[in-house]
This record gives structure tokens, C-alpha cells and sequence, in this order.
């Protein structure tokens, strides 16, 4: 029998919660008749982990290469559902309504986003700066950039058809990973779409393995790096518009003021040139290191 859902879920250490949920998932599969699996990309768990997914039925993956965006990579690629669905390992997905997602994938969508804020709210689910900060304003900067329509940029309960998926040629190796599946969908005009889902507080009690300035850092400088006309050519612009200006001012009104800020502007006229030029060197470096999706023009 072929195999339309895999269930995948990166994992590092979640002997606490990997049990709750591989069961969740699984009872999912059998409530709503879906032939599918349940897929473990193991981090390199020393706590037990890949024992306790293997003796509830899961597959489990070794990925020695380290990293969220590794471990998730490494299982979506061994998964041999025509769906793919990604969650993470310490039991705060809804595993047991995944339902709005496999319509969606089944209706032709080819990436199927899980909208937290449009969920349930329940207390503790997300940290403060979480909800009301990061989130939101590193999707509004992925929807600037990228124009998408996507009001939760990073939740890690998504829906992707695995040939859709086969052509992103993914490469992020950390947390920004979950960036990189959108960003690289938009560019590839793939069929994208959100579904509310609920978050609840995580299962474990250790502390997270998401850092939230470094991996919010992490994201931020990779929509910047795939968006060279806002980290180089728009600002770039700018600086020549102001430079320009400033010149046409000076020389209309020299006064005492053209020998002293003539310097400055001219100045301005060489930093916005070579904000330019590096945004022309940036799109050659990524044509040819491959790092746009083969598709894009």
C-alpha cells in the first residue's frame, strides 16, 4: 500500500515527550484512515529517544550532520508519503487535528502553513517576546520581502507535497530552516496557504533548544541574504537620491558650506555606488553556488 502522510519530527534528546507524540500522530493516521507514517530524524539523542520512537512503530533516521534544519532535512527526505507533515518533538502540536492540513495538500496546495495566532490561544503556549514580537515582525519582513501572505512565518506544524518539496533544494542546516521552505516556495510560485492551529506549552522540562536572539538573528540574516535588493540595492538607491540632492543643493547655494559637506555627499555618491555593486555581486554569488531554487529566474 503506498503511503499518502508522513508524519516527520526532528528530535534531540525528547525521551520526556518523543512517546506523546508518535502516539498522537499515530492515533491520527488510524482515526481518519490515512495511510501513512510516523518519521524521527534523530539528532544524535543520548537519552534514549530513538528506543522509545522505535518501539511505538516510528522510523527513525540517524542525521549526524547537527542542526534543526539537518534533523528536519534528513527525515523529510527518507519519508515516502506523497504528503510530508512537520512538527516538533516536544508535544505543544496539535498532533490529532492535522486534518485542515491534509485537505488543503490534498485540494493541490503545495505548502500548508499552521497560523498559531489564528488557533487557539492557550496561556503559556508561546514566550511573550515570541508571540508578540519576533513572530510577528519577522513575518511581516518574509511578506515584505517576499511578498507572501503568511502571518506565521516560523511555526513548525507545516503541510508539503514531497515533490514540491524535491525541488526547493533546501540547504539550511539550524533553526532558520523553517524560513527557508517559504522564501524558497514563493520564489518558485509553488501554491501556498495557512490553516489556524493550536500551540500548547511544551511537554519537557528542560530548557528549549530554540535561543531566541541568536536564532532570531539567524532568520532575520537569512531573509536579508536572499533579498539582496533590500539589504543592498534599496538602500543603496537611497543613499544616491539623499547624495544627489545634497550636491544639486550645495552648488545652488554654496555659501561657506560646499567646500566643508561637499566631501560628505560625494562620500554618500561612493557608499550607495558600492551598495549596488554588492547587490549585483550578491545575485551572481547565488546563481552560481545554487543557493536560488533551480526554478527561479
Amino acid at each position: 500500500m503506498s503511503v499518502e502522510l508522513s508524519i516527520v519530527m526532528p528530535c534531540l534528546n525528547e525521551a520526556e515527550t518523543i512517546e506523546s507524540c508518535i502516539t498522537k500522530a499515530l492515533h491520527f493516521l488510524k482515526e481518519n484512515n490515512i495511510s501513512g507514517e510516523v518519521v524521527i530524524g534523530d539528532n544524535g539523542s543520548t537519552d534514549g529517544s530513538q528506543k522509545l520512537a522505535l518501539a511505538l512503530g516510528a522510523r527513525v533516521v540517524d542525521v549526524k550532520e547537527k542542526g534543526y534544519g539537518s534533523a528536519s532535512r534528513g527525515a523529510i527526505e527518507a519519508a515516502q508519503g506523497k504528503y510530508v507533515i512537520t512538527a516538533d518533538t516536544d508535544d505543544s502540536h496539535d498532533l490529532e487535528n492535522l486534518m485542515p492540513f491534509v485537505k488543503k495538500l490534498r485540494e493541490g496546495y503545495d505548502l500548508v502553513m499552521g497560523n498559531r495566532f489564528k488557533g487557539e490561544k492557550i496561556e503559556n503556549s508561546m514566550p511573550f517576546l515570541h508571540r508578540y514580537l519576533g513572530n510577528p515582525v519577522l513575518s511581516f519582513i518574509g511578506n515584505l520581502f517576499f511578498k507572501t501572505k503568511i502571518n506565521d512565518f516560523h511555526c513548525g506544524l507545516r503541510g508539503i507535497n514531497k515533490k514540491a518539496y524535491q525541488t526547493l533544494d533546501l540547504k539550511s542546516t539550524g533553526m532558520e530552516f523553517a524560513s527557508e521552505i517559504v522564501v524558497k516556495a514563493s520564489m518558485l510560485n509553488l501554491k501556498i496557504t495557512e490553516v489556524p492551529t493550536t500551540v500548547f506549552p511544551a511537554g519537557r522540562t528542560r530548557k528549549a533548544h530554540l535561543r531566541t536572539f541568536p536564532d532570531g538573528w539567524r532568520h532575520l540574516r537569512f531573509l536579508l541574504l536572499y533579498s539582496p535588493k533590500w539589504l543592498f540595492l534599496i538602500p543603496g538607491l537611497l543613499l544616491l537620491l539623499i547624495a544627489l540632492f545634497a550636491t544639486i543643493y550645495l552648488v545652488v547655494k554654496p555659501e561657506d558650506n560646499l567646500i566643508k559637506w561637499l566631501p560628505v555627499s560625494s562620500s554618500l555618491i561612493l557608499i550607495g555606488f558600492q551598495f549596488i555593486f554588492f547587490y549585483a555581486l550578491t545575485k551572481i554569488y547565488e546563481k552560481n553556488k545554487n543557493l536560488i531554487p533551480i526554478g527561479k529566474k
